[in-house]
């Protein structure tokens, strides 16, 4: 199993539309780097879902329950999307500031480049996360 780091705008799709729906495609990604996140994803990987823009905080974690195929959002059918179902809510939101002061962070995928939407996590990557919104 692998980990990801997937942000969402929580005004467009938060991590409780998620829950409501129970499964949904996470189209719109249009990141070539992120694009290849995407289509390295097995179903059963894990991903932290994360709030951007408004909140900046790992909130949720959740399932990949489809592999990359066909973004229906995209009508030149060059671009991919997974299926994802929620797991839990975090107790306790993980912040970007946190994060950030976070030695054992320091070299997230997620910190070095800030403006991508797919990343990869290693195992003690999401352990650390985890740990952390135990509180």
């Amino acid at each position: 199993m692998r980990y990801w780091l997937m942000k969402s705008e929580p005004d467009v799709f938060s991590f409780d539309d998620l829950v409501a729906k129970g499964e949904a495609e996470w189209d719109g990604v249009r990141n070539h780097a992120a694009q290849l996140n995407m289509k390295a994803m097995a179903v059963g990987d894990r991903a932290l879902f994360y709030h951007s823009n408004i909140g900046l905080e790992a909130v949720g974690i959740m399932q990949i329950s489809r592999t990359a195929e066909q973004d229906s959002t995209d009508e030149t059918g060059k671009w991919k999307a997974v299926l994802v179902k929620p797991v839990e809510k975090l107790a306790h939101p993980v912040t970007l500031k946190a994060i950030k002061a976070d030695p054992a962070l320091a070299g997230m995928e997620m910190i070095r480049q800030s403006r991508l939407s797919v990343s990869p996590v290693t195992d003690a990557e999401y352990a650390r996360i985890l740990e952390m919104a135990k509180g």
